[in-house]
This record gives structure tokens, sequence and C-alpha cells, in this order.
């Protein structure tokens, strides 16, 4: 669970009131982040774009070394335990002339 200042923590109403005020903090980076609270419940972060634009490119940085590591993992299987489509869909009852 990640920690938050008392700083960073701004109520949904005070938020609604202060817009401008939180923007201009985010833009000219006097805050990173604002966590919005509603009824004492933590319910949303609002960063700035490139800090969201960077944590998307390492997620889906993430997500392409995933998909590298399972298919180099699946070169290992040997040629023999390979099933061809035709067969996996056979033994799902699929007929792929009819999709």
């Amino acid at each position: 669970m990640i920690a938050y200042t008392r700083d960073e923590i701004i109520s949904a109403s005070e938020m609604a009131r202060g817009f401008a005020t939180v923007l201009s903090d985010l833009k000219n980076e006097v805050k990173e982040r604002f966590v919005i609270s509603k009824n004492n419940k933590l319910e949303a972060v609002v960063l700035p774009i490139e800090e969201y634009e960077r944590m998307q490119e390492a997620l889906d940085l993430m997500e392409h070394i995933e998909i590298y590591n399972i298919v180099k993992e699946r070169e290992k299987t040997p040629r023999s335990e390979y099933v061809s489509l035709e067969d996996l869909a056979k033994s799902h009852g699929i007929d792929l002339d009819e999709l």
C-alpha cells in the first residue's frame, strides 16, 4: 500500500472548490500528486500528465517484457508437444470454416 502525506490528501469538496489551484500546483510542480478523499476514504489520484504518461510507458514496457518472457519459455517446449489450431478447435467442437 502506498503512503500519502497529509498535504497530498484533499477532500472531494475541496477539490471541486479549488480545482484551478490544484491544477496550477501540479503544473508548477508545487505538488507531485493529489489524493482525493470522499467520506474519509481515498478515492482517486490526480497526477500531472507527464507523470501519468511515464507510468503508462513503464506499464507498457513491463507488459512487453512479460510477453517476451512467455514467448521465450514457450520456445523451450518440444515440437512434439505442439497442438495444431485445427486439432485444438476440433477438441473444443469449433468448426474453423464457420468462423
